[in-house]
C-alpha cells in the first residue's frame, strides 16, 4: 500500500457488472453525497447542517448523524434528534412509519436491504444479495436488473441513482457493515491495509480511515509514508500527495444473507428478478464482447470457459485465474477486471454479467 501512495497516477477504467455506463447529465451529486446516502439510517445532510427546507416531506432521516455512529459529543444535550425519525414519508424497510424505535438499525433484521421507490414508497428488491455482491467490489460501477415492473433498470453505484428512469434507489443495513476503503494503483483498486508484494503492511488501515469518515464525512484523513504526507479528501473521494491524485472509493465487505434472513419481497415488486446466471466475457476489437468458451480446434481455442471462471470467482472474488488461448498464457485479475497476455503484457477488459 505504501507504493500505492507514492506511484504516479495512471489512467484506468472502472467496470460495470452488466452493461457499459450510460451517460448521465445530472452529475451534481458528489461522491460524498452518494456515500452519505449509504448510511444505514439515511441521515439528512441539510438537517444536520442547520435546517432542511423539505421538513416532514423529506425522504431522509432527520436525526443526528453523529448519534448514529455513537460519536455525538453533546449526548442528551444535543439539539438534534437522537433516535430514528418516525415520519411516515421515510418508508424505511417498507414499514408504514419507517421507524425502528430508538435503535438506529433500519433493516427488518437482514444485513442489508436494497430498495426502489417509484413515488409510492420504498419497496424491497428480491435477490438483493446479487446487488450487494457486485456493490462490494470496488471496480463495479453499476448493475442492470432485468424483468422488473419498470423494464430493465440500471443502478449506478457511485451516484446511487437509476439511469434514465424516474426511480430512486437506496441501500439500508443493520448498522454492522464493515466498510472497506480502496485507492487506485496501476489500473487496480487496492485496499488500504493490504500487504504489498514484499509482504510489507501499509501504515494506514481501512478501519482507521472509516473511523475518521464516520466522525466527520466532510473532513479528510492524513497519513505519512516514507517522509511524504498524503491526504484522503472525503468530499472529493481523492487521495492527494504533492502533484499526485488518486481516486478513492468506499465499499462494504460482503455478507451473504442467511436463510432465516432471506430476501423479503414487498408488492408491487414481488415479480422483480435479476439475471441469475453469471457469464464471463472479454472485450474484443471494436468494443465487441465475447463469452469465454473452449472454441476447440479453432485459432482461438481457450483452456477455460465462463463456468470455470465463475467457480474460481466464487472461491475468491479478489483473486484471479491463469489460462491459455492457442498456447499463449494469460492471467485474469478479478480486482482489476482485466486479462493480461503474460508475454506481450497487453490487457483487455473483462466483465461478469448476469443473464
Amino acid at each position: 500500500m505504501a507504493s500505492a501512495c507514492e506511484s504516479d497516477e495512471e489512467t484506468f477504467s472502472e467496470n460495470e457488472s452488466v452493461a457499459s455506463e450510460e451517460s448521465n447529465s445530472d452529475d451534481q451529486l458528489s461522491d460524498l453525497e452518494a456515500d452519505c446516502q449509504l448510511y444505514s439510517t439515511q441521515p439528512c445532510k441539510y438537517y444536520n447542517s442547520g435546517g432542511c427546507k423539505k421538513g416532514s416531506s423529506c425522504s431522509y432521516q432527520h436525526v443526528c448523524r453523529y448519534f448514529l455512529t455513537g460519536n455525538c459529543k453533546y449526548g442528551a444535550n444535543c439539539k438534534l434528534k437522537h433516535g430514528v425519525d418516525r415520519r411516515p414519508s421515510s418508508g424505511a424497510s417498507g414499514t408504514p412509519d419507517g421507524s425502528a424505535a430508538s435503535n438506529p438499525k433500519l433493516t427488518n433484521g437482514r444485513f442489508y436491504q436494497w430498495q426502489l421507490n417509484d413515488g409510492s414508497g420504498w419497496k424491497d428488491i428480491t435477490n438483493d444479495h446479487v446487488i450487494e455482491a457486485q456493490y462490494s467490489l470496488p471496480h463495479t460501477k453499476s448493475i442492470k436488473l432485468y424483468n422488473t415492473p419498470y423494464g430493465a433498470v440500471s443502478i449506478n453505484f457511485n451516484r446511487m441513482r437509476v439511469y434514465g428512469k424516474d426511480l430512486k434507489v437506496r441501500r439500508l443495513d443493520d448498522g454492522n457493515t464493515v466498510w472497506c476503503w480502496y485507492c487506485t494503483l496501476r489500473r487496480k483498486w487496492i485496499r488500504y491495509g493490504e500487504k504489498d508484494s514484499k509482504g510489507n503492511s501499509s501504515p494506514v488501515k481501512s478501519l482507521d480511515i472509516e473511523k475518521k469518515f464516520q466522525s466527520n464525512p466532510t473532513s479528510s484523513y492524513t497519513f505519512s509514508v516514507g517522509g511524504k504526507t498524503f491526504e484522503i479528501r472525503f468530499p472529493e473521494m481523492k487521495q492527494e500527495g504533492g502533484k499526485k491524485k488518486r481516486k478513492v472509493t468506499r465499499r462494504p465487505q460482503f455478507r451473504l444473507q442467511s436463510a432465516s434472513n432471506g430476501p423479503q419481497v414487498t408488492a408491487p415488486l414481488q415479480n422483480m428478478s435479476l439475471g441469475s446466471k453469471p457469464q464471463w466475457e472479454f472485450e474484443g476489437d471494436n468494443g465487441v464482447w465475447h463469452v469465454f468458451k473452449h472454441r476447440s480446434h479453432t485459432s482461438t481455442e481457450c483452456s477455460v470457459t465462463s463456468g470455470d471462471i465463475e467457480r474460481k470467482y466464487q472461491q475468491n472474488a479478489r483473486d484471479g485465474l491463469s489460462f491459455k488461448v492457442s498456447g499463449h498464457s494469460y492471467r485474469l485479475d478479478f480486482t482489476a477486471m482485466t486479462q493480461t497476455n503474460l508475454k506481450t503484457k497487453r490487457t483487455r477488459k473483462i466483465r461478469r454479467v448476469l443473464v
